[in-house]
């Protein structure tokens, strides 16, 4: 079987209660959910909660809360691959038999169905894992720091006069999705590895929410693309 696992605590910072935060209209986890269910790809979407109000909202929506999830990775200092691990682990307790796992993130109001049904199609029996990922608006190996001095240099000073065409595209993860092998994902795996492949997505639809900035700036993001 394949399953979505949203991870959603109650403990944000930055911007408190940010997963259940209204966005044009409706909880941010809403989205999430609603692309989960709609693309057909899950037998189960599943939110990993430490935070009752949390769970209630993504009963709302069509989830469901099979566990509550424990404090010690509920805190600043637990990453995704523990708690995508903890609700497998709670699955095979629980006799269901998980094929392929996708971690949707709560806060991708962007997400789009078509995209977590390419993810699928590109999880082969030799790829562990497929995650979004878009283009970096500008090349890295023209990036610039600031010293001790405060003064500028080059992260690749061997590329100040390099052409920016002739200079080899990057990318980055676009914190959407991650879809993976349960066995990988037990195993805690590294995501990033010459074991996975990318979903490409338009910069547009691409956008951190971290801090206030960020999720002003996907609002009006929405405004443009989505509404």
């Amino acid at each position: 079987m394949n399953i979505a696992i949203i991870p959603a605590r109650g403990g944000s910072k930055r911007i408190p209660r940010k997963n259940i935060k209204t966005f044009h209209g409706k909880p941010m986890i809403a989205y999430s959910i609603e692309a989960a269910l709609k693309s057909g790809c899950f037998d189960d979407v599943i939110v990993s909660t430490d935070d009752e109000e949390i769970a209630a909202i993504a009963l709302q929506y069509g989830a469901t809360v099979p566990f509550m999830r424990p404090a010690d990775i509920s805190d600043d200092y637990a990453t995704t691959l523990d708690v995508i691990a903890h609700a497998l682990t709670w699955c095979q307790q629980n006799q269901m038999d998980v094929e392929n796992a996708c971690c949707i993130y709560a806060t991708a109001p962007f997400i789009r169905v078509s995209d977590v049904q390419d993810g699928l199609s590109a999880l082969i029996d030799s790829v562990r894992y497929v995650f979004s990922a878009t283009r970096y608006a500008f090349p890295i190996q023209r990036a610039l720091k600031m010293n001790q001095q405060d003064r500028v240099e080059m992260f690749h000073p061997e590329h100040l006069n390099t052409r920016s065409q002739d200079l080899e595209e990057a990318y980055h993860d676009a914190g959407q999705f991650y879809w993976g092998k349960a066995q990988a994902f037990l195993n805690k795996e590294p995501i990033f590895s010459s074991n996975s492949k990318a979903v490409l997505l338009p910069r547009k639809r691409v956008q951190d929410i971290d801090t206030q900035e960020d999720w002003e700036l996907a609002e009006a993001l929405y405004r443009v693309i989505e509404c």
